[in-house]
């Protein structure tokens, strides 16, 4: 048997409640690999790119990647896969946790969902077997109790995927949210919106079957040369989270604040960083399977207004974007908002960029018959948002539409704050700091997303020497930028593929490595040329499905306030994006036409010519 692979999927049709196995060649699994990748192939044969998300027929796919549930490394991640209702385009989120690798020991690579049923059901996947379950007395819930209920039920070892009101409420920006009170993500895009739309609440999954491993003995002796590494340069992330960055990043100009036209928030970002978290509210930092960081949060607020809050605590993302976008220092009222957030099932990234997008709009005289002070710096509207959007009430049937809808419904003057690319909200690292940034965000396949390049790092401290960085680039320069990008997106679609935290990179993590932890797991002998090119094959496979959707090179663009209004103070003042010098050069090394296309020879070359 393949290593790394349980075998098979599960293919669910939830109209007519079959639930049946489904293999595939080891061709495609080897050209696809699993995770993203092998959903971007499978889109291929079940998503058809003009019928709208919500359609039945539609599919949504949850997707482990052959590294998943194996002993290497920060293993434990997964991809869901749907086309999304936020951008209409291709739709993919990614999650840490324990559910990934539980699904993998229950039997199964992944879950296609097609259908929809007529009433609320779970799946219950549980060693080889799976069943639907009548689930009318879960919707309504939020996503903890779901899981809680799930457990108590069914027994203590299952890992639940489920989501909340948001996503039966059908609003764009909700997610799936795993492993109960630690809360991890499938964030973005509004992939909760499709659960939901399915009338599916959860999945829960119980396994001890461990996948083949083609060399167990070279792999576990390669992981433990490395772990100690790992764990001993993610010893920040474990004392003090994703957070721990606040501070520099604010310094360095990364950290957006005031809806991306603010300077210097100094000292608002000591009062929400990682550290003041740590001292204040951290029982404990949490792990996915198989990690040695421990990034995670596990809070508690026990006196003033938010006491009772306990469970998965705000990451970088989500004080910087509850926080400094609408200048909120509040660090207990933002672990509220998260908190939220993670119960109703809705993505705190894009709830930041709205609800800043909000305030700027009531600056400007809108949204003024809300009832809600809107100002900046304002806490207490933050929260009474993020219950209007998943409720949808008030205004926040509007803002749950996502800013590039609602900027379209208030006004042609809205355009000019409202942040997004592609219809995706921008995440918190401000392409004005980092040259390479602003072009990832601009041609990532999902709208705007830092880490589907995550090239800011190779511009900051990393290196990837294997692939010809020996040393971090010039961050205001755009030279060399285009290459970088497309070496890098390569490179975390293959993260995403194998189902692997990047934050690998930080432990010295490199190519070489991630090539010998694939052919040791499934006895494959790829080289770097051929690992790189999947990804790249993966890379484009979305692209292509985009382009049916109706994008091309009008669409990779970034907002006009990251192209025209320079920062006024920090280390990045005075500079601005500068995509229009980076693009043609990225679409030239990418091998697409003017028009963002991959052209026919370059489909050749990646073995997609039925593509």
């Amino acid at each position: 048997m393949l290593g790394g692979y349980a075998g098979k999927l599960l293919k669910v049709d939830l109209s007519s409640g079959c639930i049946e196995p489904m293999e595939l060649p080891e061709d495609v699994l080897r050209r696809y690999l699993g995770g993203c990748g092998l959903g971007a192939y499978l889109f291929g044969k079940f998503a058809s790119p003009k019928d709208d998300p919500y359609a039945p027929h539609m599919p949504l796919m949850f997707l482990t990647g052959p590294l998943t549930g194996t002993p290497v490394l920060c293993s434990g991640r997964h991809s869901v896969v749907a086309k999304s209702p936020l951008t209409g385009i291709w739709g993919e989120a990614s999650s840490g946790g324990k559910w990934g690798s539980t699904l993998k020991h229950a039997g199964f690579d992944g879950v296609i969902f097609i259908g929809r049923s007529e009433e609320p059901v779970y799946l219950l996947i549980d060693n080889g077997s799976a069943k639907l379950v009548d689930a009318s007395q879960l919707w309504g819930l939020g996503t903890y109790e779901t899981s809680d209920y799930i457990t108590k039920r069914h027994g203590k070892d299952f890992v639940t995927s489920c989501i909340g009101p948001a996503g039966e409420n059908l609003v764009p920006l909700a997610c799936i949210i795993s492993d109960g009170r630690e809360a991890r993500a499938a964030g973005r895009g509004g992939l909760g919106a499709v659960m939901g739309s399915k009338m599916l609440k959860a999945v829960a999954v119980r396994g001890n079957i461990a996948p083949p491993i083609s060399h167990p003995e070279e792999l576990r002796e390669s992981v433990r040369e490395l772990a100690r590494m790992v764990a001993r340069d993610g010893s920040g992330l474990r004392e003090y989270g994703t957070s721990s960055g606040t501070v520099p990043l604010e310094a360095s100009g990364d950290m957006p604040s005031k809806n991306w036209k603010g300077g210097r928030w100094q000292e608002g970002a000591k009062a929400i960083s990682g550290m003041e978290l740590s001292r204040l509210f951290l029982k404990k930092p949490t792990f996915c399977a198989r990690c040695v960081i421990g990034c995670g949060r596990d809070i508690e607020i026990t006196e003033g207004p938010y006491a009772g809050v306990s469970g998965a605590g705000p990451e970088y993302e989500g004080v910087a974007l509850l926080g400094a976008l609408s200048e909120v220092d509040d660090l207990a009222a933002i672990c509220k908002a998260n908190d939220l957030c993670n119960q109703y099932g809705i993505d705190v990234m894009s709830v930041g960029g709205v609800i800043a997008f909000a305030r700027e709009a009531y600056e400007h005289g809108y949204l003024q018959d809300s009832g809600l002070d809107l100002s900046w710096g304002n806490a207490d509207s933050m929260i009474e948002l993020i219950e209007m959007i998943t409720f949808k009430k008030g205004i926040g049937e509007l803002l749950g539409k996502g800013v590039k809808v609602a900027s379209k419904e208030l006004g042609e003057e809205t355009e000019e704050f409202a942040i997004h690319v592609k219809g995706m909200e921008l995440p918190a690292h401000d392409p004005r700091a980092y040259q390479s940034v602003g072009l990832g965000y601009a041609t990532s396949n999902r709208g705007a997303c830092h880490l589907q390049a995550w090239s800011g790092i190779f511009e900051n401290r990393a290196t990837m020497p294997s692939l010809g960085y020996e040393q971090p680039l010039d961050r205001f320069s755009a030279e060399g930028k285009a290459k970088l990008v497309f070496d890098m997106q390569n490179l975390m679609s293959m993260f995403d593929s194998l189902s692997l935290c990047k934050y690998l990179i930080f432990g010295g993590v490199k190519v070489p490595t991630l090539v010998r932890w694939t052919n040791l797991v499934t006895g494959w002998s790829l080289d770097q040329d051929e690992f790189m090119e999947i990804g790249e094959r993966t890379f484009n496979a979305k692209r292509l499905f985009n382009v049916q959707c109706g994008i091309s090179s009008e669409d990779d663009i970034l907002p006009k306030r990251i192209l025209t209004q320079p920062k006024e103070s920090g280390e990045a003042a005075g500079h601005l994006s500068q995509l229009d010098k980076m693009l043609p050069e990225y679409y030239s090394v990418r091998g697409w036409d003017d028009a963002g296309r991959p052209k026919p020879d370059l489909l050749h070359k990646l073995r997609m010519e039925q593509a």
